[in-house]
């Protein structure tokens, strides 16, 4: 191969951290050229003569990885740790002003959480640590001892990325909240509000039904009720652990209710028919629950002002990837993405998403906006299992900046595509279908005036037979003739095929 590492590619091989994908890799060759790998990487190739370095040093090619790859904060934890800390203060020193030596200090005190014994920056310009052009930012909190605007999603405990991809840029530039307030003005008030009581429900059927469970009636309505008051509660007070223990109570069996967060090692996997299991996700050790909980909060209230839906991501996909209970993460996790989109007010007051209906509906594409995140750290982590089936992981050390400082770019993609199908169609064939339900019940009411009851059977047979009033129902209406069946049947194709 002509073309030789440089940047992130190169401090990869350096300190053999195979166990770390790098999402952008960077070459010198002879010709400029770009490409994008099967698995999404971009492979870069940039021209020799333009960017070869001055000096072939560690330091020299972690300045050309801040400048051209992608931020990747575990990597960078895992390389500055490799780099003797002398080296790191003579190349501070060596330009004291330079925005990226100052960038390599701050860096290495936040990720190693060691101090360098160097004065602080002089009285110069403050430079934002991120490009807020390539990644989503969060509030500026000033880093007066390296001139630095700390402009990160989070903080050490809990730092996601989220990069501004031509995907996320054209998603972001439809007005959603005005889809969605335009979509209102063409029904009734009655149908909204009977169109959100149907949602409400229909969401939590279909978020228990993503884990294959089958909710008692009361469960259901303490759902319901959660959601209907989402985003009411302050957002730092919602993700204490006191609220969300009492929150994951109210949607579980009462006999698995939690005491606080896990103190014990949990992952997620599947017994195959011979009793083996797959494992598909090993969750954060408990040890890193307290800092990676306090963060995930820190984030939630930093990206106050940030895109509703790349908010929502953060929080609601950072807190299920970290695992905090035993059971009921999943639902937690799809509750505040309502929670997240309500209070940014995103959506017009009392309203609601079909989220986790899109989710089961087009359950792959939830599956696979999972992995994005679980596969790769599946490829690193090392673990053992005893007959109990109780795990340990054997390398928390190593992967703990994977759980810190998680890429969600995936799943921000993933969940503008379902807001955008639930708003562009979901949502209206909700609403034209209650539309066209009170339109067929009236004039099969003109026709032959017969109890609501029976008229609702009538037409919640023929709906689940495809518009054809099914003959096994018959008995149930043997007071009506055939052609009065035949008449109510044709109606119901009318009014539902009319708009098609």
């Amino acid at each position: 191969m002509s073309e030789k590492p440089i940047g992130s590619t190169w401090l990869k091989q350096q300190y053999q951290l195979s166990n770390i994908k790098l999402s952008h890799e960077s070459y010198l060759g002879t010709r400029s050229k770009v490409e994008i790998l099967h698995d999404g990487t971009i492979v870069d190739t940039y021209q020799k003569a333009q960017y070869s370095l001055k000096v072939d040093t560690p330091l020299s090619h972690f300045e050309f990885a801040l400048k051209y790859d992608d931020v990747q904060m575990s990597f960078y934890q895992a390389v500055l740790k490799c780099i003797p800390k002398t080296d790191i203060i003579e190349y501070i020193e060596s330009a004291p002003s330079s925005k990226y030596s100052r960038k390599i200090g701050f860096w290495y005190e936040f990720l190693t959480g060691e101090h360098l014994p160097i004065e602080d920056r002089p009285n110069i310009n403050y430079v934002d640590l991120i490009d807020s052009k390539r990644y989503f930012t969060g509030a500026i909190v000033k880093n007066s001892r390296w001139r630095i605007n700390k402009n990160l999603l989070g903080d050490v405990g809990f730092c996601p990325t989220i990069k501004r991809t031509d995907t996320i840029s054209k998603a972001l530039e439809h007005d959603f909240s005005e889809s969605l307030r335009e979509l209102t003005k063409n029904y009734s008030p009655e149908i909204l509000t009977r169109a959100n009581n149907y949602l409400y429900k229909k969401e939590t059927r279909s978020s228990y039904q993503i884990e294959t469970e089958e909710p008692t009636p009361d469960r259901i309505e303490r759902f319901v009720s959660l959601l209907s008051n989402a985003g009411k509660k302050d957002i730092g007070e919602l993700l204490i652990e006191k609220s969300l223990v009492a929150l994951h109570n109210q949607i579980v069996d009462p006999r698995f209710a939690a005491t606080g967060f896990r103190d014990f090692q949990n992952y997620i996997g599947q017994t195959t028919w011979n009793y083996d299991e797959i494992i598909f996700y090993i969750c954060p050790p408990p040890e890193f629950l307290p800092d990676l909980m306090k963060d995930l909060s820190i984030t939630a209230i930093k990206m106050e002002g940030v895109n509703p839906i790349v908010r929502a991501t953060a929080v609601a996909f950072g807190f299920v990837f970290i695992h905090p209970f035993e059971d009921g993460n999943g639902r937690i996790h799809r509750f505040l993405i309502h929670d997240l989109l309500s209070r940014d007010n995103f959506l017009p007051a009392g309203m609601i998403i079909p989220v986790s209906a899109h989710m089961v509906n087009n359950l792959k594409l939830y599956e696979e906006a999972l992995e994005a995140y679980s596969k790769p750290l599946m490829q690193i982590i090392k673990y053992t299992k005893d007959k109990k089936q109780k795990l340990n992981v054997l390398n928390a050390s190593e992967v703990e900046g994977y759980y810190k400082f998680p890429d969600l770019t995936a799943q921000t993609e993933y969940l503008f595509k379902v807001i955008e199908t639930a708003i562009s169609r979901d949502l209206p064939n909700e609403l034209n279908f209650l539309q066209s339900y009170d339109e067929a019940k009236e004039l099969m009411k003109q026709r032959i005036d017969m109890p609501d009851k029976l008229i609702d059977s009538f037409i919640r047979f023929t709906h689940q037979n495809n518009g054809v009033f099914p003959k096994r129902r018959r008995s149930t209406f043997h007071m009506l003739k055939d052609d009065e069946i035949e008449a109510l049947q044709s109606i119901f194709k009318a009014v539902f095929t009319s708009g098609k």
